[in-house]
């Protein structure tokens, strides 16, 4: 399938409900409003394909950026590549689901993800807390340093209050995933968690959302869920 074909068939599947639901989250037009599970089908007949991912994700439609993180090569990109497509992604959706999640499979995550936590912009901030979060919910215990981890979380403690809206979600689930999916650290984590208490993050045009790691990771420890690892990351 070839660019043209892609955004047509993009445009196809198009509902009105969900591009209302994806334009409350803060998507702007261009957009189709694709449901993720409807793209399966036309993601299996591609399979991976770097440069039409880099046609589509360039469009600055958010369908077709989304559906350019679903047959990306990860493995293919540089840093400058990630850094165009974090640039490029101007709401949470992107930035999170989009980035950070192809970000997750590249030999270069941790490095790119480190940066971009230290960059003082929101969205990368959010993109690289959560890399780390599909970083932890899929790869072994091993290919993590318990040092560092503990570290993030000790700066998750000390900062998330006073941080950017959407980083707030994102260190906030961070310190869950390492409660679940981090079996060195979950106790560390729980307690972090305890720490940090209930965090208030602002939404545009909405009433507020109140997070709580802690209580989310004590249900799911109570659910037997603890060393949960996903088995794809990607649609």
């Amino acid at each position: 399938m070839d660019f043209e074909t892609v955004m047509q068939e993009l445009e196809s599947l198009g509902k009105e409900r969900t591009k209302k639901i994806y334009l409350s989250n803060g998507a702007h037009e261009p957009l189709f409003g694709v449901a993720t599970g409807a793209m399966k089908p036309m993601s299996k007949k591609i399979k991976i394909n770097q440069s039409l991912a880099e046609e589509l994700y360039a469009t600055g439609n958010y369908d077709a950026m989304y559906f350019a993180g679903v047959i990306a090569d990860p493995k293919a990109m540089t840093e400058a590549d990630f850094d165009r497509w974090i640039d490029a992604a101007y709401f949470y959706m992107l930035s999170d689901y989009v980035v950070a999640v192809t970000l997750s499979e590249s030999p270069l995550a941790q490095d790119i993800a480190d940066k971009w936590i230290a960059s003082g912009e929101e969205l990368k901030m959010s993109a690289g807390w959560s890399c780390y979060c599909w970083l932890l919910g899929s790869r072994k215990d091993d290919e993590f340093s318990e040092d560092k981890l503990s570290w993030m979380m000790e700066a998750v403690k000390n900062e998330i209050h006073d941080a950017p809206e959407r980083t707030k979600a994102a260190m906030n689930y961070f310190l869950y995933t390492v409660g679940i999916s981090y079996r060195p650290l979950s106790e560390q984590a729980l307690e972090t968690a305890r720490e940090v208490g209930t965090v208030e993050m602002k939404r545009p045009n909405k009433k507020s959302s109140f997070l709580n790691a802690s209580e989310n990771i004590r249900k799911d420890l109570d659910k037997g869920r603890l060393g949960f690892k996903r088995r794809y990351v990607r649609c």
